[in-house]
């Protein structure tokens, strides 16, 4: 039988003096708070705070990393029990399918999947062997059991896993019922919400004529005006600052940012809503967007992220059974100097707006990310997110921006998941990295070990706060 063992020193430096510096340096940050300012979990979760159904439920189906990775092998959608739109019979049996997952775990060798999931197995449910397909049935009961006591109940598990902030992402036609619900009751978790325009300012995103028209008909504006129009996106941000928002979320495919007349917005606008625009000009109205939100972000102070460079939904077969975010999307290459500029030019110098800007191209990184937020009061940037959420994508990402934009021109960490168990595992992978690269600085003489220390506090706990505004 296989054991499973988490490494008190894993991620830490090989060389063994680097090692010891790490390990000094991990200490201060192990048990700090969890800000998780940027996330695709359940809202619902936390307002019911019922016990979650099954592992499969809740470690498989809300993770798009595990099944991208068992369909690119073969594994349909339909055998892991996610919903189909085209009516075709799925599994059913949660045990069949986490059966399924045990066979194949062992291909996310090497992955931060893998790093992930055996955290949770160990740390959370405390399991000792590996699974596979012959310890399937025992993990499952083991964790199933787990699931339906009270400490594995939402709320329980944000308080264990210390996370102070968690936010999650809606759209502006979301009534936000399960945020009016945490609000309603007597828990005092930080779960927030976070505003994603994407399905009312993005002209190719599915059913964006009729997404404008229920706006109106939600803030009982004239969305068929532009005036109306803005003026509801406004009134919807307002109302997500109720419910604890303090950030914006953009998803757009480029960087690309637009600073139109009055009489060119108008135009344009009619056009999509004719739906005669063309590839160019949506692009153009996209961009146009991200800088009338960066107007409004200085009157209501709610922080922009944008997180460009990525081909969405690649695999039409898969999008048309099965929907978004099901693991077909795939990095494009990115430019951001010339993007930027329209809404720099704009707003750069104004030290009201707070934009924080990630990459799937992280041939950007040390080109112009670092040097444009190194330079602009406006810009931050992101940490390495999705596909380089990763140890080696956290090295390179500090290894490539430090030296222009340092590390108080970058925002900490965030997770990006809907896997709520993963988390504490994923800031835990954070924190080890910076102490990794930290301690090389300190080894390499180029850093005293008592600033490296004040600068992993900050990494993981103070920089994220202050870029998100939380209190």
């Amino acid at each position: 039988m296989s054991t499973l063992y988490l490494h008190p020193d894993r991620l830490l430096p090989a060389d063994e003096s680097t090692r010891a510096i790490a390990r000094r340096l991990y200490q201060e940050v192990e048990g700090l708070p969890i800000i998780s300012p940027h996330g695709h979990t359940d809202p619902a979760w936390f307002a019911d705070n019922e016990y979650f159904h099954n592992p499969t439920e809740l470690l498989i189906k809300p993770d798009h990393y595990v099944f991208r990775l068992l369909y690119s092998l073969g594994v349909s959608m339909a055998a892991l029990g996610l919903p189909c739109k085209a009516g075709e019979i799925v599994e059913q049996d949660p045990r069949k399918i986490w059966r399924l997952f045990a066979r194949h775990y062992a291909a996310f060798r090497g992955t931060p999947t893998r790093l992930w999931m055996d955290y949770v197995f160990s740390s959370v449910f405390n399991l000792t062997q590996l699974l596979n397909e012959n310890s399937a049935d025992t993990y499952y009961e083991r964790i199933n059991e787990q699931l339906h006591t009270e400490a594995f109940r939402p709320r329980a598990l944000m308080d264990r896993f210390n996370i102070e902030y968690l936010a999650t992402t809606e759209s502006p036609l979301d009534d936000l019922r399960h945020h009016r619900a945490i609000r309603g009751s007597d828990w005092c978790g930080g779960v927030i919400t976070t505003y994603r325009p994407d399905p009312v300012v993005d002209p190719d995103y599915e059913n964006f004529v009729d997404n404008v028209m229920a706006l109106g008909e939600l803030t009982g504006e004239n969305t068929s005006s532009w005036a109306g129009y803005l003026s509801a996106l406004r009134q919807r941000r307002d109302y997500f600052k109720t419910f604890g928002a303090t950030a914006t979320d953009h998803g757009h495919p480029s960087a690309q940012t637009s600073d139109l007349s009055l009489d060119q917005c108008r135009a344009l606008f009619a056009k999509v809503l004719a739906g005669n625009h063309t590839t160019d000009e949506a692009e153009v109205f996209r961009g146009q967007m991200l800088t009338e939100m960066a107007a409004m972000s200085l009157d209501d102070e709610l922080v922009m992220q944008l997180h460009p460079g990525s081909f969405r939904n690649h695999n039409p077969q898969v999008f048309r059974d099965y929907g978004r975010d099901k693991g077909a999307d795939i990095p494009i290459q990115v430019e951001y100097v010339k993007a930027l500029k329209p809404l720099l030019d704009k707003y750069g110098n104004d030290p009201r707006l707070s934009m924080i800007v990630f990459t799937l191209d992280e041939s950007v990184y040390s080109r112009e990310l670092a040097p444009l937020a190194g330079h602009y009061p406006a810009l931050k940037l992101g940490p390495p997110w999705w596909f380089h959420d990763s140890p080696e994508g956290m090295r390179r990402f500090r290894e490539q921006v430090t030296e222009t934009a340092g590390f108080y021109n970058t925002v900490g960490f965030n997770d990006d998941t809907r896997a709520f168990l993963s988390i504490p595992a994923r800031h835990d992978v954070a924190r080890r990295m910076d102490c990794h690269f930290l301690a090389r600085l300190v080894a390499e003489h180029r850093l005293p070990e008592g600033e490296a220390r004040d600068v992993v506090v900050d990494l993981t706990y103070n920089l994220v706060k202050k870029a998100y505004k939380l209190k």
